[in-house]
């Protein structure tokens, strides 16, 4: 019998499910690789092809992603970039800055502006970032299609 069919394929599956959760779950420590591959009780190697291959990222990519996404809700929530840096597992601003410029396009000091601006914004004129048909099904456009000003949300 080949290696590869040793286990079903849910057993497999459920192991590369279990090492993205560690991910998931302690992002903001200091894991790595090794870390990762033997929370699923696998090969380095072959743990990053499994996962690359289910996930379509590299267990690598997926934590790089993960932290940068969970540091977007920190800095939209007002955490100035170095301390959002350190809270998601970074161990060095210029490489958190650098990786979150890449993967957002702009720096996390410019997100965390932006996202205030449009927090600003929101609260405002709040119909404006509402669906049209949303906002027409419960009765807060009028007649020429515009939102009403009078409505409440």
């Amino acid at each position: 019998m080949p290696a590869k069919d040793q286990y079903p394929k849910v057993y497999l599956y459920r192991r590369i499910v279990y090492a993205k959760i560690f991910i998931d779950n302690h992002f903001a420590e200091k894991i790595d690789l090794d870390n990762i591959a033997d929370e699923a009780f696998f090969s380095k190697f072959h743990f990053i092809r499994l996962f690359n291959h289910i996930y379509k990222k590299t267990p690598h990519q997926y934590l790089s992603f993960t932290r940068i996404e969970k540091a977007k809700q920190l800095l939209a929530s007002g955490m100035p970039a170095a301390q959002a840096c350190y809270a998601v597992g970074f161990e060095s601003v210029s490489s958190f800055s650098g990786l979150f410029k890449r993967m957002t396009g702009q720096t996390p000091s410019a997100y965390r502006l932006q996202q205030r601006q449009k927090l600003a914004a929101v609260t405002k004129a709040p119909l404006n970032f509402i669906p049209n048909c949303f906002a027409e099904k419960n009765g807060w456009v009028d007649v020429i299609g515009s939102k009403k000003p009078e409505a409440s949300v």
